[in-house]
């Protein structure tokens, strides 16, 4: 018997087909652009997104070559809602968490209710990302889409509801909305009242793993699929990547090393206070039932590597054309062999948590007339790890320790950086042999469902497989300490510095 992972992205949707001893069997990917209806607004076509979603299962169904699949789950992007009619049709687009719309409307709500009031019940600051705020402008300036709106659903919870689901939101989808209490586990009339919303127009708060309907037959057919797959409550794609990491424990940490990078800790009770508030941490219910999780990201970490390759790395894209061996794995190879004394601050494209600063911008410290470009690519793989840390050290300060980082992503195939990040942290790093953490994660949801396993965690001991565990050396860690008071000291300096200069 087979299960399915559907992940669905801002930029594209993926498929995965697992079989019981955690092998795929078969995968698909769909890309898709977002639509920008005037300069600055950024929405994703929900019905595009559909078809895609449709698509990348149709080929998984196909290449799986008929074996059995019983259940389906899906992850997604978090805030973005698409609007329905009693039909079940989508009435437009869905606004995306870049977009600036609601910044009037989160500002209305924490003036009405206060911070704290608001963070006391949803977990998180009040913020125009949130759906809510997206939710109000669409009420006030689309009154009769509004109206004519049956349900907000948010993306894993509208694909699933066109496969046949019933009309619900997983807990820690419900926690990107900013209206619901994390807590209760249910949405939040006083902050739903204050904003003016009809409770009706969301959907049934569930917890991850529910079983919400079967497949509707017609699309079975269409897609492939036997008749009667269950549909299985996903989440949002950080805590299902989390839990496709096996991060289910308390002091593991989820760490996806992509584009950029995110830290998902496990803990197992709600945190909720002005120390996570500061540092921009949200407290959001974890894919498995009476945990949490939280989210300390950075905007930059292999689009620091990327931006280097494409800046600076024209002789090592030569070799790579040459022999056929990766830049960036040339890169990390040269970087291995030398020592740096540069710091780099990768603020690129601002900064996110702990400092939440969109205006944040890159520093390059200490650069000599015998610089080499090896010792600047060394002092970015350090930026990004010390950036991680200073995350790590805020969490810490919040009462959430992180003992275990369970790695994945593009970086998280070097040996070296992961090394390196053990050094730096001081703490255990564990490579995964699963590449796609997050189709994983709600493949384990859909087999623990689908009766595969008896439990989630019988179906992590199954599914999660450990790749390599690196341990940090000790006079490693302690030369790393060291060089990290410094690097503490930079954000502040120059964030001073942009201040008297007005930027």
């Amino acid at each position: 018997m087979n299960v399915m992972g559907l992940d669905v992205g801002t930029t594209g949707c993926k498929a995965t087909v697992l079989n019981e001893e955690g092998k795929v069997v078969a995968s698909a990917y769909r890309e898709y652009a977002l639509v920008s209806p005037r300069p600055g607004w950024h929405e994703l076509n929900s019905a595009y997104v559909l078809k895609c979603a449709k698509q990348t299962i149709g080929e998984c169904t196909q290449r799986s070559k008929g074996d059995r699949i019983v259940a389906l789950s899906v992850s997604s992007l978090g805030e973005a809602v698409t609007p329905i009619d009693a039909k079940g049709e989508a009435l437009g687009n869905s606004i995306i968490y870049i977009d600036p719309r609601g910044a009037d409307e989160a500002k209305h709500l924490e003036e009405k209710l206060g911070s704290d009031r608001i963070l006391e019940i949803t977990g998180v600051a009040a913020h125009p990302m949130y759906s809510l705020p997206k939710i109000m402008w669409l009420k006030r300036h689309m009154p009769e889409l509004y109206k004519s709106a049956w349900k907000f659903l948010l993306y894993a919870d509208f694909i699933l509801f066109k496969l046949g689901a019933r009309a619900h939101t997983d807990y820690s989808l419900a926690a990107r909305t900013m209206g619901f209490d994390v807590v209760g586990k249910k949405w939040s009339e006083e902050v739903l009242g204050c904003a003016g919303m009809d409770l009706d127009k969301f959907g049934e708060p569930v917890q991850a793993g529910t079983v919400v309907g079967e497949i509707a037959k017609p699309l079975a057919d269409e897609l492939g699929l036997p008749r009667g797959v269950l549909l299985v409550a996903g989440g949002h794609d950080q805590p299902c990547a989390a839990l496709g990491s096996g991060a289910i424990w308390k002091n593991v940490a989820a760490d996806g090393m992509g584009t950029t990078e995110c830290i998902t800790p496990a803990f197992d009770r709600p945190v909720i206070s002005r120390a996570m508030a500061a540092c921009g941490f949200a407290c959001v219910p974890h894919v498995i039932r009476d945990m949490y999780v939280t989210y300390a990201f950075s905007f930059t970490s292999g689009s620091m590597l990327k931006w280097f390759r494409d800046a600076f790395a024209c002789e090592e894209k030569l070799e790579s054309a040459k022999t056929g061996k990766d830049a960036y794995e040339i890169l990390i190879e040269k970087a291995s062999r030398v020592n740096t004394n540069v710091f780099i601050l990768p603020h690129f494209a601002g900064a996110a948590t702990p400092y939440m600063d969109p205006d944040a911008k890159g520093v390059a410290l200490g650069l000599g007339i015998d610089t080499t470009r090896e010792e600047i690519f060394k002092a970015i793989l350090e930026g990004i790890t010390f950036e991680a840390m200073v995350n790590l050290e805020c969490l810490e300060k919040a009462g959430i320790a992180v003992n275990e980082l369970r790695v994945s992503g593009g970086l998280a195939k070097s040996d070296y950086m992961l090394q390196l990040k053990a050094d730096m942290m001081g703490r255990k790093i564990v490579s995964l042999n699963a590449s796609e953490a997050g189709t994983v994660g709600v493949a384990i949801l859909a087999a623990a469902a689908g009766g595969i396993f008896k439990s989630i965690d019988e179906a992590v001991s199954r599914l999660v497989t450990v790749k390599k565990e690196y341990r940090p050396d000790d006079k490693r860690t302690l030369a790393y300490a060291e060089k990290f008071q410094t690097y503490k000291k930079i954000y502040p300096a120059f964030k001073s510095i942009a201040a008297s200069r007005g930027a």
